[in-house]
């Protein structure tokens, strides 16, 4: 039989820049005395359901609240073997400003979902190093480098789970939260003037590596010119993702469906705008509130009877 205080998961899904959202639902649930007691998340969520299962949600939100796009700029470095980022920096800064514990030691329940690059199978992540199972959770394939863990070359666990709802059902939650982050990507327009361009909007470093990669990827070099109604390949690639991440989602979540869903609405969101914490950070708020009525009625239903 159920205790009367059913576990409460929280399952925080892939999104790139959009996973900053995540802070604000975190907040707004936290502030309607709803507390999960297990955290799961993938790729971005994995990042930050890791700073909030640790405790240092807060000193997280800071740093993020404070990002440039010089400063995301100056945490990536670039190479053209693997993947555009190895990482290495970006995780150092990490493992520097928080304390990269063992996940077994975390105040809260954590886990993490990467994807294994040569069987394609699904990897979850319940021991070890916390800042490694957010490298390996995190790590999309062309723009990040492949994780090592045991032998293994581990992907971005959306590749196979964008919202790990599964995985928190396995580690005992009576109750998922769910936060999707892709639900309204598909459907905008690709006309330069209309979608939202990363490249546009990534002057310095990254742009500077995109018009150095070979056969013409970062324009017309040596070549027919690029039609100027034609997206940039940072764009067809990021659009791109985003159609994979959709449909996957959704067959996830149509077969192991959460009980509440919390869907942000993060459409003008680009793949590297991490320098946009606040706008997220309010959106993810706005969906948490939204979603309060249907939370609360349920978490009261199920501790009326526990049998539900």
């Amino acid at each position: 039989m159920r205790a009367s205080r059913p576990r409460i998961g929280l399952a925080l899904g892939s999104g790139s820049a959009r996973g900053w959202s995540h802070i604000g639902v975190i907040r707004i649930l936290e502030q309607a005395g709803i507390v999960p007691d297990i955290v799961c998340g993938t790729s971005i969520g994995a990042l930050v359901g890791a700073a909030y299962a640790d405790g240092h949600l807060e000193k997280f939100e800071t740093w993020v609240r404070g990002l440039t796009w010089q400063g995301v700029m100056g945490l990536l470095d670039f190479t053209v073997s693997g993947g555009l980022i190895p990482g290495e920096k970006l995780f150092s800064f990490l493992r520097a400003h928080l304390d990269d514990k063992t996940i077994d030691s975390l105040p809260r329940a954590y886990g993490a979902v990467a994807t294994e690059l040569a069987t394609g199978r699904e990897i979850w992540l319940r021991e070890g190093s916390v800042i490694d199972a957010v490298r390996a959770s995190a790590a999309l394939p062309g723009l990040f480098t492949p994780a090592r863990r045991e032998g293994e070359l581990l992907v971005d666990g959306a590749l196979v789970n964008p919202v790990p709802v599964s995985l928190c059902r396995a580690m005992g939650a009576d109750i998922v939260i769910a936060v999707d982050l892709n639900s309204d990507l598909i459907g905008r327009r690709l006309r330069p003037d209309d979608a939202p361009a990363a490249s546009a909007a990534a002057p310095g470093a990254l742009a500077a590596v995109l018009g150095k990669l070979p056969l013409g990827l970062g324009g017309a070099r040596g070549g027919a010119p690029v039609s100027p109604d034609m997206p940039s390949i940072f764009d067809v690639l990021s659009m791109s993702l985003n159609i994979m991440q959709v449909r996957i989602t959704r067959s996830r979540l149509a077969g192991e469906p959460a009980d509440v869903l919390i869907r942000p609405r993060l459409a003008d969101f680009a793949l590297m705008d991490y320098h946009r914490a606040a706008v997220a950070i309010d959106a993810g708020e706005r969906a948490a509130r939204r979603a309060l009525p249907e939370l609360r009625d349920l978490i009261d239903r199920v501790r009326a009877d526990p049998g539900l």
